[in-house]
């Protein structure tokens, strides 16, 4: 499916049609690399049994023709969208682009030489294809008044120089980013399935996770020197294709940062390959022996500032929301996240480098099980206001959740004292209130599901964490939970299990939506609006999850739905992913300003998310615009859960929240 169909590369349109052709177009010409050697010992050789039917002489024509003008289609975008024009904004910004318009030429002569040798072929009447070789028989036709004695030479002349350049073309594949053409099979066949999104990896050492509860001496802390990295990771970078797709779609690089996970991926490939020779070689005496250029780079610091040698640049690596755009981009199956989260690790847990304003967050996470500091006792505060009361593990002295209760409801950290995030979760209880649906929520005994502690590298404090949720919950028995946050969901329902912590792990939107399908809840009165709806990466890219919020949205009478043009699994990110929520965002523009722009453009009456994080970036961002005078005052940011519930009924868990400067 992803190599034979093209099925990733063909998302864009133009450029992906055009790489298919090439793909395709060299599987059926392998038939014409027989044929040419063959024809060099045998004038009149035919493959057999196929070797004369029509058809087959066709498809080797039709496939040059298109190889042919996928070359002119590929020179076209290169020239258009070449660094020289667009700078940054090109997504072949950093790539090897002198070696990519040397293959270009070479496949335009290899495929000009096999049609010189096919028409010669027709000419002096040993083409094996009576008919059907289109544009062969028509050069032919061209060549045929040079006379037999011209025709004799060039026909072997061209069948030699074809050859000629397929095998310097394999000489120089092993040695440019078209590598990728042996190693994209094998990537994409070993690649995590069903795709290297949603759960990290635990740590691993030597091939097997590392045990937190006794670690070996040995054992490694992530990725500090280029030897560190599993075979997969070695296998990833020489795979590159310097596409550039992960890079055009990069929150990061698109608002100025210095990352990119294309330049990342290339600079972890160049540095192991130029320190291959040291970390090959037999014995001390075969080091010291080596140039002094290469022993040199062996001693590069793997994350050092650009100014103090380093392949990867601190400001890049922590600029990262590991949103997961690079990897569901990614036509060969490269697992960048993977690779950011354990460059991370090592300068979490080794080196204690890390930005400072995340360490505020961790040490909150440490003593108050929140990054808020709010602590346990301010668990309930979201509760407060509402009209009836939330039931409390614990409180009526039940140790586990009783059998009337279906689900508990995980009401996160950002719901427990973020502002904004309580007012979803108020809204969320009293829906599932109002459809009769049983919970319960865990109060004091919750503490932070470990999300921001794992992607920041704390590998140590998410288990924890982790641990603490999981005992907590299997005590009490539970089975089905549901969420406001698109981090909880992806942490509980896809890395707890790594854990022993195996639950049905359900977004507030999709329960939503069962049950207004189902007749629980009916929205009747008119919320006439103009909204859009923002796509969070960990609920739509890590979880797949893009419907349910949209058909919230599309029950309620009056809405207008308007869809941003960067929507699903293309959706720009908020910012805050990758515990940059913690983080200070210095370089270049804000990503939630770039975003927020995008759907101020649409003029809409509400701006709508599905994850607490999300919404309170996208309101800081309409928040900056609004101070300058860019946003309209009515501009509102709020969950999809009270936009449903102010259709449901007048409430004041309804209102959105105003938008403060």
């Amino acid at each position: 499916v992803e190599v034979l169909s093209q099925r990733r590369v063909v998302r864009w349109t133009g450029p992906g049609v055009a790489h298919a052709a090439v793909f395709w177009g060299f599987l059926i010409l392998l038939l014409t690399l027989v044929e040419r050697y063959g024809a060099l010992f045998q004038r009149d050789f035919a493959l057999p049994v196929i070797g004369r039917w029509a058809v087959v002489g066709f498809l080797e024509d039709l496939a040059v023709v298109a190889v042919l003008a996928a070359v002119a289609t590929f020179g076209v975008i290169r020239w258009r969208r070449s660094p020289s024009r667009e700078g940054r904004a090109s997504r072949f910004f950093g790539s090897h682009n002198e070696a990519a318009r040397f293959t270009l030429a070479m496949i335009c002569v290899e495929m000009v030489t096999l049609l010189l040798y096919r028409a010669a072929q027709v000419a002096t009447g040993y083409f094996p294809y009576p008919d059907g070789a289109f544009v062969s028989e028509w050069l032919g036709g061209l060549l045929e008044p040079l006379g037999s004695d011209v025709l004799d030479v060039l026909e072997p002349v061209a069948i030699l120089l074809s050859l000629g350049v397929l095998l310097a073309f394999l000489v120089f594949v092993v040695h440019s980013k078209h590598l990728h053409i042996l190693l994209a099979p094998i990537n994409v066949a070993l690649a995590r399935r069903p795709r290297a999104l949603g759960a990290l990896l635990p740590v691993h050492s030597g091939g097997k996770p590392v045990d937190f509860d006794d670690p070996g001496e040995d054992d490694l802390m992530g990725r500090g020197k280029i030897e560190d990295f599993t075979w997969k990771g070695l296998l990833d970078f020489a795979t590159c294709v310097e596409c550039g797709r992960c890079q055009s779609e990069c929150p990061a690089w698109n608002t100025g940062k210095p990352l990119s996970p294309k330049l990342l991926v290339m600079a972890l490939r160049d540095h192991a390959l130029a320190k291959a020779p040291v970390l090959l070689a037999g014995s001390d005496a075969e080091r010291a022996a080596l140039p002094a250029d290469v022993l040199a780079e062996a001693e590069r610091p793997l994350v050092a500032a650009p100014a103090d040698g380093g392949v990867v640049d601190p400001e890049a690596l922590w600029a990262c929301t590991t949103c997961g755009a690079c990897v569901d981009q990614c036509p060969v199956d490269i697992e960048h996240v993977d690779h950011v989260v354990d460059l991370r690790r090592h300068q979490m847990l080794f080196e204690s480098e890390f930005p400072s304003e995340a360490g505020v967050a961790l040490r909150n996470l440490e003593h108050a099980g929140d990054p808020w500091g709010g602590g346990a006792s301010h668990r309930m505060d979201w509760a407060a206001d509402l009209p009836f009361p939330v039931r409390v593990l614990g409180e009526d002295g039940e140790e586990r959740l009783p059998d009337d209760v279906e689900y508990l409801f995980w009401v996160g950290c950002a719901g427990a004292f973020d502002e904004t995030a309580q007012r979803t979760a108020r809204a969320v209880a009293e829906l599932l209130h109002r459809a009769d649906v049983s919970f319960m929520v865990l109060g004091e005994a919750e503490t932070c599901c470990g999300d921001t502690a794992r992607r920041m590298g704390n590998e140590f404090l998410f288990r924890e964490l982790a641990r603490a949720n999981i005992e907590t919950m299997d005590a009490a028995g539970v089975r089905k939970i549901v969420v406001t946050c698109a981090h909880c969901l992806n942490t509980l329902g896809n890395e707890y299990p790594q854990f022993g912590g195996s639950y049905e792990v359900v977004h507030h939107t999709e329960l939503l939506a069962r049950l207004v399908a189902d007749g629980r809840l009916t929205p009747t009165e008119r919320v006439d609006a103009t909204v859009t709806y923002h796509d969070p990466c960990y609920l739509g890219r890590h979880n797949g999850i893009y419907d349910p919020p949209r058909e919230v949205l599309a029950t309620v009478p009056g809405v207008r739905l308007v869809e941003l043009p960067r929507n699903r699994e293309r959706s720009f990110c908020c910012g805050a992913g990758g515990a940059r929520m913690w983080m200070d965002e210095t370089t270049g523009t804000r990503i939630n300003v770039d975003r927020t722009d995008e759907a101020l453009a649409l003029s809409p009456d509400l701006i709508t998310a599905a994850c607490p994080f999300c919404i309170v970036m996208l309101t800081d961002g309409v928040g900056t615009r609004r101070q300058q005078g860019a946003a309209a005052e009515h501009v509102e940011v709020t969950d999809v859960a009270q936009v449903l519930l102010r259709s449901t009924a007048n409430s004041q868990a309804a209102g959105s929240q105003e938008v403060e400067p």
